[in-house]
């Protein structure tokens, strides 16, 4: 074989080019195992695994989320399959997902997104106003339930009542302790009320998220799992019901996935928002702040 000036191609060229794009798809173990085959391996699988380091977010983010492990051990980062919102839950096996060496386009989760309507039940704002008083969508505001725009509406996404649309905007880190594993950290100082993330994985039924709990109860108790799987109760305003939300990060997520599960909320509120689609209305759950300084853990 010949290339286009009739010379033999290199064929560590050959291998690096192979090899670009069916490292990034590896799993940690199998990343690890094939760095020992040879020097070329060697060396792109450690780029591998310097650019997951560098972004949990897999370039999905305004801002880059890295991994910090100060010598606690030798993790240089967490795996998972990244999604930046909610998406269907996945009986079979998950798919794969490059990571490393190419930023991550939208195409590359291979994911299934819960269906979105487009229009319908909206505001006619063209632009909300920096209270959101105005707008009939933010009226319906009250203590831990929000309502925002939606694709249905006319403003854009420079809205003030679209802030959790628009990503993560500060900047955090995940930081690795000794004992207690990884844990979200911020990385700036973060004034109260500022959103942080949107608590992302898969979507389960109440069966489904009751059968994983005793999956992943087992795995506890063997060392061998940590889960992050988050149920929200939140009774409506007429209070003859109670709307439950199970949401499974524990293999698919965002950065939401490390923090703290504490049952006092810590120093975060869960609150459940709402958007405007077409004859119904599209919940999710964020996670808002209270004041907090730079270094300090979720």
């Amino acid at each position: 074989m010949t290339n286009n000036n009739g010379k033999k191609p290199n064929r560590i060229v050959q291998l690096s080019d192979a090899a670009s794009y069916v490292l990034p798809y590896l799993y940690p173990a199998e990343l690890s195992a094939i760095s020992l085959t040879c020097k070329t391996l060697h060396l792109l699988a450690k780029s591998v695994t310097a650019v997951r380091s560098s972004d949990a977010c897999r370039n999905s983010e305004k801002l880059p989320i890295p991994f910090v492990n100060s010598a606690v051990d030798n993790h240089p980062y967490a795996y998972f399959i990244y999604t930046p919102t909610q998406v269907l839950s996945f009986s079979d096996d998950l798919p794969r997902q490059p990571w490393g060496l190419y930023p991550l386009q939208r195409r590359d989760l291979g994911l299934i997104l819960p269906p979105t309507l487009e229009d319908g039940a909206r505001c006619e704002c063209e632009r909300c106003g920096n209270d959101s008083a105005g707008c009939p969508c933010s009226r319906q505001n009250f203590s831990g339930l929000r309502w925002e725009c939606g694709s249905g509406c006319i403003c854009d996404l420079e809205c003030s009542n679209r802030v959790s649309q628009r990503g993560i905007s500060i900047r955090l880190k995940i930081v690795r302790s000794p004992g207690k594993g990884w844990g979200l950290h911020a990385d700036q100082f973060i004034r109260s009320g500022e959103f942080i993330c949107e608590y992302a994985g898969e979507l389960l039924t109440t069966k489904e998220a009751r059968k994983r709990q005793q999956i992943y109860d087992k795995l506890k108790s063997t060392n061998k799992l940590t889960s992050a799987l988050l149920v929200v109760r939140e009774h409506l305003p007429s209070g003859n019901t109670c709307m439950r939300i199970n949401i499974d990060a524990t293999k698919i997520g965002n950065i939401a996935r490390f923090i703290n599960h504490s049952c006092d909320g810590g120093n975060l509120s869960t609150v459940l928002l709402w958007r405007f689609w077409f004859e119904s209305k599209w919940i999710k759950v964020f996670l808002w702040h209270q004041l907090l300084h730079r270094n300090h853990a979720f």
